[in-house]
């Protein structure tokens, strides 16, 4: 357990921090307006890594999260990742510009799979796939569209094109706090890359139950239940060594 990473979320709709219910925009709730001082928050409690999410991009509009990402990654010494709306090479370069350590490819992912391949070419383990299933079928845009094409079909052609890691996540969970789906986690794992679970986490058990579940299961975002107070980041890193 000693590997496994908890990933605090902070995600960004027009520079606010907000959560969503099952990605549903119309469904937002905001915690914050100064997304730097809950990133420096997580930090000074110990998190190892943050996990960003521009949900301006992933909804396909433009907005003033990318200065606030560049604010979030100077305001920390730790790593940030970072997805939502990364469709180009371009948007891929320009959040690394930014000082993000590592991007999170969605929608590219199932629509361009060569391009997916040449950064993962040149980038190697900075580029990482967010795989949002809906009953097991990829969604994409945002969420707004679903595919048919299963998570797990799409995570073996993404290994097959170099990615290493994903990102996992159950979207009838998201924001519910009912716990994340680790069996769908595991099941991407056995592609041989390494998974971070996302989505649902609600209590302290469900950190447990993820930071034990193996398999190639390394990490964990969350967001709402830390928001609500159900606990903190210094008590989940805790709870991930088994304390």
């Amino acid at each position: 357990m000693s590997d496994f990473t908890i990933y605090p979320a902070i995600d960004l709709r027009r520079g606010r921090v907000v959560r969503l219910q099952q990605g549903r925009a119309d469904a937002e709730t905001t915690y914050a307006e100064d997304a730097t001082e809950v990133a420096r928050d997580f930090a000074t409690q110990g998190a190892r890594w943050l996990h960003v999410v521009n949900l301006d991009g992933a909804f396909g509009e433009a907005g003033e999260n990318l200065a606030v990402l560049r604010a979030i990654c100077n305001s920390v010494e730790i790593p940030v990742e970072f997805g939502g709306g990364l469709r180009s090479r371009d948007d891929v370069e320009q959040a690394l510009k930014r000082g993000v350590k590592r991007v999170i490819l969605g929608t590219v992912a199932l629509r361009q799979p060569e391009l997916v391949r040449e950064l993962a070419t040149e980038f190697g383990q900075q580029v990482a796939v967010g795989i949002d299933a809906r009953e097991g079928m990829v969604a994409v845009e945002g969420w707004v569209e679903t595919s048919e094409v299963s998570a797990e079909e799409l995570a073996e052609r993404m290994v097959q094109a170099g990615v290493s890691r994903f990102i996992y996540t159950d979207i009838a969970r998201d924001g519910m706090l009912v716990g994340p789906d680790l069996q769908g986690a595991c099941k991407l794992a056995q592609t041989g890359a390494a998974v971070i679970a996302s989505g649902g986490v609600g209590n302290l058990e469900h950190v447990t139950a993820a930071a034990t579940a193996g398999g190639g299961v390394d990490g964990l975002i969350i967001g709402k239940a830390l928001y609500e107070g159900r606990f903190t980041v210094r008590q989940a890193l805790q709870a991930a060594k088994g304390q």
